[in-house]
């Protein structure tokens, strides 16, 4: 494996292992300048959504850099306030307009809500007139895809949730195995908080590499698509440099013992926003 190295999703259409998030990132310079660096070292994966504010900066940085649009792989997301089908379409061509490119490789509903069968609508009509590669929803768990699965005529490619040692959520990733639906996580590394975990560091020791990168080559070989943020241009880098070594089974056991099912972020069973 290395930085180029893709997955195939279950319609064949094949997505990067590693991705920078751009979750925070300023609109305009910083933005910019963090997707340019990526792009330079080598990620081909850039994951934004509706809520970031900051798409233009993305699409600006894309279409500026020397790679072609199609070598780069565009995630973003449909927000709460606008799903329903005929908001999911609207907000949808605001993104693109935004991210100056016609299609998107991989769209997601951002929370599930009640109207998130009506948004997949809008999404599964645009996925078959080819304006987006994939579908998927993010922050679904087992009984929000039990509920919203049946429904489905395009069955998603993506679960992206949070996930990282504290919160493995191995239920909701052999389930989303079972469902051919890819697993993606959002906050690896808890914020910079992998770092002060005494395990992580000896494991980081070991192997001679950072906490951080120990749980990123964790996330690859659980098979769960990793997309750590930054806008620095050293942590970019070094969070890419996790595809010479290889974790033993025996250590990633200690890594999924940490799981304390403990969120950093929002429950999605209990959405207020």
């Amino acid at each position: 494996m290395n930085i180029s190295s893709k997955v195939k999703l279950n319609n064949g259409v094949e997505m990067p292992w590693l991705g920078l998030g751009v979750f925070q990132a300023s609109e305009g310079g910083e933005v910019e300048n963090a997707v340019e660096t990526a792009l330079e070292t080598g990620y081909r994966s850039i994951d934004t959504a509706a809520l970031y504010g900051n798409e233009r900066g993305v699409g600006t940085a894309v279409k500026e850099s020397s790679i072609e649009r199609e070598d780069i792989f565009i995630t973003s997301k449909v927000w709460n306030s606008d799903q329903g089908y005929q908001s999911t379409l609207k907000a949808f061509e605001e993104s693109l307009e935004k991210l100056q490119t016609d299609y998107l490789d991989l769209y997601l509903i951002h929370w599930p809500m009640s109207k998130s069968a009506e948004t997949w609508k809008a999404m599964e009509e645009l996925y078959e007139k080819g304006k987006i590669m994939a579908i998927g929803v993010s922050n679904f768990l087992v009984q929000h895809l039990e509920e919203f699965l049946p429904g489905c005529k395009v069955q998603p490619a993506v679960n992206q949730v949070e996930f990282h040692p504290e919160l493995v959520q191995q239920e909701l990733l052999d389930y989303c195995q079972s469902k051919n639906i890819r697993v993606e996580a959002w906050s690896p590394i808890m914020k910079g908080k992998v770092n002060d975990i005494p395990v992580l560091q000896a494991l980081a020791a070991k192997y001679r590499k950072t906490p951080v990168q120990i749980v990123l080559r964790w996330d690859i070989q659980k098979g769960v698509v990793t997309i750590p943020k930054s806008v620095n241009p050293e942590r970019i880098a070094a969070n890419a440099d996790i595809f010479d070594f290889e974790i033993s089974d025996e250590d990633m056991a200690k890594i999924d013992r940490l799981d304390k099912n403990n969120r950093i972020g929002p429950d999605p069973n209990n959405v207020s926003f």
